[in-house]
């Protein structure tokens, strides 16, 4: 579900309802034994719709972020607790960062700041968000966010071509794809959403020559034909990142 609370403060901010106040009960045990796997190897924090107070059980994942921690570690503790609590969750998908990547002065480092600050919510170890300041709702927010997307769109074309899980490469084309849409009609409309539904809905009212309905389906029903993916891969995505290049800008400009 999406979060009601995102948008813009008065001052201009990214605002979220990511809170530890927000995070129901019933995800008390999995955080805890997150916290327990991850004790003393890195920070960890907790986002999406268990952060937001929006998650249902067992459809909703349980993502987790952690600073410092090994990625092949980070992969076993997702694989654990995943079949430890699949009767909570869909998934406890942990994603895995370094402390360099909070450091550095790009694109990529100031979104990753940013999405820690405003959509993050602490759960143990060292918290370097406590010191960030509130990001402004705008095109360089938008840009450290999905400023990869021509990189991804590349590598699309080729894994399509390849011996893959289509249903999953769908999925991923659909949830990044509209995320970068959720960019460019945040800074069209002086707002900021991450919403990937509501902003497809928006876009097709500011691009009406850019349907997005087959990517908003497969949020949900991923596509079983590469063909599919191709048609997606040469037509909406191809306009959505020339324009998101064109008025937001790439991490590489």
């Amino acid at each position: 579900m999406p979060d009601p609370r995102e948008g813009v403060t008065p001052e201009g901010m990214i605002r979220t309802g990511a809170s530890r106040r927000t995070i129901a009960a019933t995800y008390d045990e999995v955080l805890r034994a997150a916290i327990d796997a991850v004790a003393g190897r890195g920070a960890l924090y907790v986002y999406g719709s268990v952060a937001t107070g929006t998650a249902t059980v067992p459809a909703s994942d349980v993502d987790l972020l952690t600073v410092g921690l090994a990625g092949h570690e980070a992969e076993r503790i997702s694989t654990e607790l995943s079949a430890r609590f699949r009767d909570q969750c869909r998934e406890v998908s942990i994603a895995p960062t370094s402390w360099s990547d909070l450091e550095t002065d790009d694109d990529e480092g100031y979104g990753f700041r940013a999405f820690v600050r405003h959509y993050g919510v602490h759960l143990s170890g060292a918290d370097p968000a406590a010191d960030l300041p509130d990001v402004p709702a705008d095109a360089r927010a938008a840009r450290g966010f999905n400023g990869d997307i021509a990189h991804h769109a590349e590598q699309w074309k080729q894994e399509v071509e390849a011996d893959t899980d289509v249903a999953r490469l769908g999925t991923q084309i659909a949830r990044k794809s509209l995320l970068a849409v959720a960019g460019l009609v945040s800074v069209r409309d002086a707002t900021w959403s991450t919403d990937r539904r509501a902003c497809a809905a928006r876009w097709s009212e500011l691009e009406p020559g850019c349907p997005l309905d087959t990517l908003v389906t497969w949020l949900e029903a991923p596509p079983r034909d590469p063909a599919a993916i191709r048609r997606e891969l040469h037509g909406p995505i191809t306009a959505v990142v020339r324009t998101f290049g064109s008025e937001i800008g790439f991490w590489d400009d």
